[in-house]
């Protein structure tokens, strides 16, 4: 029998989790990708945005590859008697991966539709580049953060495949929304114990998609 208060609180709780893991180095990524030039950008860009294409389950293979037992991340933890996969903190890896790309693709949007004539103003009145970061560039695009780290959050809390690979389907400890549906419809009448998992993961998709849109507006119309 699943617990859907409990499964709904976790998946809140990791897509929470995995979206704040995920904002800062989703801000540097999309700073570096918009305003800087370096050779083999493309690759790096390709890289970031791996996860959105590659199917879910080669996701989670990659991520337990590195982080299992005897990979060379997880192996080490491991020493330290800590084991990342097959654990909440797997599931939270593996949401923030595959939503990165989202988070990292919208900051980069809202960073490019900024003037740069602001900035290159600041730079002749002798700031650094953290002081124009900081001051100038990250409240202009702060709609478009902003709308990354929902679509991020969102797209967290229906994370599957490489969840289900690299974090199993544990109760009280992996299990989120779309693997406890998985588990209810392989059941006899499981389908019927589903409705509010169902619903919930529609409404927050739902709500995700109208504020992540209005917000990417208001970042195009605040950058110009």
């Amino acid at each position: 029998m699943i617990d859907e208060w409990a499964v709904l609180w976790l998946s809140l709780k990791t897509a929470t989790v995995a979206t704040l893991c995920t904002l800062p180095v989703g801000i540097i990524l999309g700073w570096i990708l918009a305003r800087k030039r370096f050779f083999g950008k493309n690759i790096v860009d390709a890289g970031i945005h791996l996860p959105l294409v590659l199917p879910p389950v080669v996701t989670g293979y990659f991520l337990l590859y590195i982080f299992g037992p005897t990979g060379f991340i997880g192996s080490a933890f491991q020493q330290m008697g800590i084991r990342i996969a097959f654990s909440w903190w797997a599931a939270v890896i593996a949401a923030a991966t595959v939503s990165l790309p989202l988070l990292t693709r919208a900051v980069r949007i809202a960073i490019e539709a900024i003037d740069q004539r602001y900035e290159e103003t600041a730079r002749t009145l002798g700031a650094n580049e953290f002081t124009i970061f900081r001051s100038i560039t990250l409240p202009l695009a702060m709609n478009g953060v902003i709308a990354g780290a929902v679509l991020s959050f969102a797209r967290s809390l229906g994370e599957f495949g490489a969840t289900i690979v690299f974090a199993g389907n544990i109760a009280g400890q992996s299990q989120t929304i779309p693997l406890a549906i998985f588990q209810s419809i392989n059941q006899p009448d499981g389908m019927e114990k589903t409705h509010l998992l169902i619903g919930v993961a529609i409404i927050f998709s739902f709500a995700s998609m109208l504020i992540s849109e209005r917000l990417q507006k208001r970042s195009g119309h605040a950058a110009g």
